[in-house]
């Protein structure tokens, strides 16, 4: 009798076990799913974050990624993932206002920085660690609040995907998401941001060949960061005019379908009439549309915001 219990115990135990890994299977499944589908505004942060460590000096460059990430992991886990799970249960017709307030945001920094340059102003290239901690904290804090439009992008996306889910397994697939963007964008950031000295490490080698590589690295990588710094600024024009196109027509909003179904229209067609490139030239159309957008909603802010002091 005890033998016939312990083996069918035993056999729950199995059962459950089977269950979870299941669970499990299905978690990772839908999180890799989520991210895949996220992987646009994940270029999009990876190439946004550098341009924050203009000025910085090498010392201090891995410890300001480490402040952000951790910044970034509590913007997705503390804010995004609690406020993103309850509007989709009880309020879904917010979420799409919310991104658009973001998108305006995100539209507004972007257009900033061109109309800054435009104006032929310079930055202070005094390292940020020569001005003090407070220069330091100003960098952490405008890299987080950029971080926490971007990630509530990437997270209401990855919701998206996973939301025929259950409440447990969404939240489950979100916290992967979470980490495994988290530690892919800002892993990448610190490689970028530290390239140099691994080049002017091969260039000490003994290997002629090995030189040459750690030189081209040292030449190379202020150029690499330069240009990231221009996509990075216009990877905010088009993601903020993209959520601004896309959730004018949403669903709880519809207050404006024309852009979007004007620009998707086109889309489709140059994908039609131009074969192999379509997917390639349909999306490039579709960026630069939003990138004007993105820049005229961005100028309109700026406007107003140097307007109203200007007055006062």
């Amino acid at each position: 009798m005890a033998i016939g219990g312990l083996i069918g115990l035993l056999d729950e135990v199995a059962a459950l076990a089977k269950l979870a890994a299941a669970s499990l299977d299905d978690v990772s499944a839908a999180a890799g799913r989520a991210t895949a589908k996220a992987a646009g505004v994940v270029v999009d942060d990876a190439a946004v974050t550098p341009q924050y460590l203009h000025g910085v000096v090498a010392e201090r460059e891995l410890a300001i990624v480490k402040q952000i990430a951790l910044g970034s992991i509590r913007n997705k886990l503390m804010f995004i993932l609690p406020a993103a799970l309850l509007l989709n249960h009880f309020l879904p017709g917010l979420l799409p206002i919310i991104l658009m307030i973001g998108g305006t945001y995100l539209a507004f920094e972007g257009a900033e920085k061109v109309w800054h340059k435009l104006s032929g102003q310079h930055d202070d290239d005094k390292p940020a660690v020569e001005k003090g901690p407070e220069a330091e904290n100003k960098i952490v804090s405008g890299a987080i609040r950029t971080d926490l439009i971007l990630s509530a992008e990437i997270m209401v996306i990855a919701l998206a995907t996973v939301s025929h889910q259950g409440l447990w397994s969404q939240l489950a697939s979100l916290v992967v998401v979470a980490f495994v963007i988290t530690i892919l964008v800002y892993g990448v950031v610190a490689l970028l941001v530290r390239m140099d000295d691994v080049g002017l490490k091969l260039a000490q080698r003994d290997h002629s060949g090995i030189q040459a590589l750690g030189r081209g690295l040292v030449t190379a990588m202020p150029k690499v960061l330069a240009t990231i710094s221009v996509v990075g600024t216009v990877a905010m024009l088009w993601v903020g005019g993209h959520i601004l196109m896309v959730n004018l027509g949403a669903e709880g909003t519809g207050w404006f379908n024309a852009p979007y179904e004007w620009v998707h229209h086109i889309e489709l067609g140059i994908r039609e009439a131009t074969g192999a490139l379509g997917g390639t030239l349909g999306w490039s159309f579709n960026t630069l549309c939003s990138a004007v957008i993105g820049f005229l909603v961005g100028s309109v802010v700026v406007g107003v915001l140097r307007f109203v002091p200007a007055q006062r």
